[in-house]
């Protein structure tokens, strides 16, 4: 894990591998802030939608628990929103290294849409 300083104060950079351990053991609440349409297309599974767009910090949940990481494309988005969300008094946050485009580059699961029937299915690379 790797450390980002903003104005707000340090946020955690996890790897692809460090999320999909930390899913796989349910101690994350993975949070995905791309489009409803990025999502519905291809997204990690177990992952929580609450898009950019509609994003407010004081309605995320708890941490207790379970530590809070955010997802989008490039990992733009959710550093943003994880700053945001630090902003608001939530620490420690932390958010994909790369998103989800360096998530499918390590070949990690995630669910996607079979193109045949539009369907979910999940996809193993």
């Amino acid at each position: 894990m790797e450390m980002q300083t903003t104005d707000a104060g340090e946020i955690e950079v996890w790897t692809p591998e460090e999320v999909n351990a930390a899913l796989d053991r349910g101690e994350i609440a993975l949070i995905d802030v791309r489009t409803p349409q990025e999502y519905m297309f291809e997204h990690i599974e177990g992952a929580l939608l609450l898009p950019m767009s509609f994003f407010r910090a004081d309605r995320l949940p708890s941490q207790e628990g379970k530590r809070i990481v955010f997802y989008c494309g490039s990992s733009m988005r959710s550093g943003k929103m994880a700053e945001k969300a630090l902003a608001a008094g939530y620490a420690p946050v932390a958010h994909l290294q790369g998103g989800f485009g360096k998530w499918k580059e390590a070949k990690m699961p995630y669910m996607g849409t079979d193109m045949a029937t539009g369907a979910p299915k999940t996809v193993t690379p």
